[in-house]
């Protein structure tokens, strides 16, 4: 018996092995391929370890004097609408579990009916824009589309269901605590897997988004990390694009087009990578739990 657990713990082991591997082998690719001089790129494709380094994507990238402001920016948003999003449906999420709430019915389908349909893009717009006024204000990267999902309200209702005790919840009722001081003082506390889980799936949508920046900004100063990059990748692809004749070599040499492209990548995932190991217990354990209809 004890043999076959050992080799069957040999197997979990290689295969855990083989997928680490599959998993890091292409952000290592893509991170020396960020360092590796663009003419050997243009000459010998990508490769784990470059013949000669070459650090000219990010000085080209770090080199524009806004890259800076732009962080802070998306720090900023990604803070604030964590917060905000995570309160809004967790508190959503514990309304819909309270019994005998009037409309329970309605309002879940209300929810799970926009995870299917939506207005689209141009009615989004003109409501964001002309009837709330968040174009080139900080509210415009918050509000628009990221402030409440119903698919993480829907995990966070079953995660209440399934893991807060009801007998607990009731004896805080018939003691007279409000619904907010059974949320705040009860549910908060028991809940640290699925807020954990929510908080960083939210952080990760509010790091990447670079749409409502391109729909509702254009003051310079409220663009974040991830459409300025994007902007510097388009200039640079244009730029090369429209070089001809013998301009082309030397302009091939001057802009790291190749490089530049994996450097984007690196420089827009590094800080959720650093971040997501200190997620990844409560990450797995609150996304299983929640996801099991109680």
């Amino acid at each position: 018996m004890v043999k076959n657990d050992r080799g069957f713990q040999a197997i979990l082991h290689i295969v855990m092995i083989l997928l680490v591997v599959i998993v890091l082998f292409p952000i290592i690719l893509l991170i020396m391929a960020s360092m590796t001089q663009e003419s050997e790129v243009i000459l010998n494709g990508y490769s784990l370890w470059p013949q000669k380094f070459d650090f000219t994507a990010y000085q080209y990238i770090f080199g524009e004097g806004s890259i800076f402001h732009s962080y802070m920016v998306t720090i900023c948003v990604t803070l604030i609408g964590t917060v905000i999003s995570l309160a809004i449906t967790t508190m959503v999420s514990y309304t819909l579990t309270v019994p005998g709430l009037p409309g329970k019915r309605i309002i879940s389908f209300y929810i799970l009916f926009t995870m299917l349909f939506s207005g689209g893009l141009v009615p989004s717009y003109m409501m964001w824009s002309t009837m709330f006024h968040v174009k080139n204000t900080i509210f415009a990267l918050i509000l628009p589309n990221l402030l409440c999902n119903a698919f993480h309200v829907m995990i966070a209702r079953s995660y209440f269901q399934s893991n807060i005790p009801q007998e607990i919840l009731e004896s805080a009722r018939i003691d007279g605590m409000s619904e907010f001081g059974i949320f705040f003082k009860i549910v908060f506390p028991l809940s640290v897997p699925i807020l954990a889980t929510i908080g960083f799936m939210k952080a990760l949508m509010y790091w990447n988004d670079w749409t409502n920046s391109l729909y509702y900004i254009t003051d310079k100063n409220l663009v974040g990390i991830q459409a300025l990059l994007n902007n510097m990748l388009t200039n640079v692809q244009y730029l090369a694009q429209s070089m001809d004749g013998t301009s082309i070599a030397t302009g091939v040499a001057n802009i790291p087009t190749l490089t530049m492209r994996m450097a984007v990548a690196v420089i827009g995932m590094l800080p959720m990578i650093i971040l997501y190991p200190f997620f990844q217990k409560y990450y797995t354990k609150g996304l299983l739990i929640g996801a099991i209809k109680g």
